[in-house]
């Protein structure tokens, strides 16, 4: 099973949703079970240079099957994943803002998002990740 066009429309529906709350415009990109980008949406005003990061938050917790919160955590200097950053080309973000999107436990997906504050972003993508 993977995201699908319409699961991810409804993801970033949500996510928009939220992020309109907090007053913050964000980037909402949506991948599937590969790691594909299915969606993505720039919110008016959202920062140029988040397009990228929102796009490589989703491929990274999908690559990773991890937040790329949690995995922030876990690459500081002398931690089990210092250096990751550095990995696939720098493809992997260590921002938070990236959730796996999970359907009976399996991982079908992940959501990125970016454009305010590493909380602001997770919450953001919490709040898609629960449409689904």
């Amino acid at each position: 099973m993977s995201i699908g066009l319409a699961e991810a429309r409804r993801i970033i529906a949500a996510a928009e949703k939220k992020a309109e709350e907090l007053g913050q415009p964000m980037n909402v990109a949506v991948v599937d079970a590969g790691g594909n980008l299915v969606a993505f949406e720039r919110m008016e005003n959202a920062w140029l240079g988040s397009i990228d990061i929102s796009q490589k938050k989703a491929w990274t917790s999908r690559a990773f099957d991890i937040t790329t919160k949690d995995l922030g955590t876990h690459s500081q200097s002398g931690d089990q994943f210092f250096g990751i950053h550095a990995s696939n080309d720098g493809k992997v973000m260590i921002f938070a803002g990236g959730i796996p999107l999970k359907v009976d436990g399996k991982v079908v997906g992940a959501i990125g998002v970016s454009g305010g504050s590493g909380e602001q972003d997770h919450a953001v993508a919490e709040a898609g990740a629960a449409a689904l």
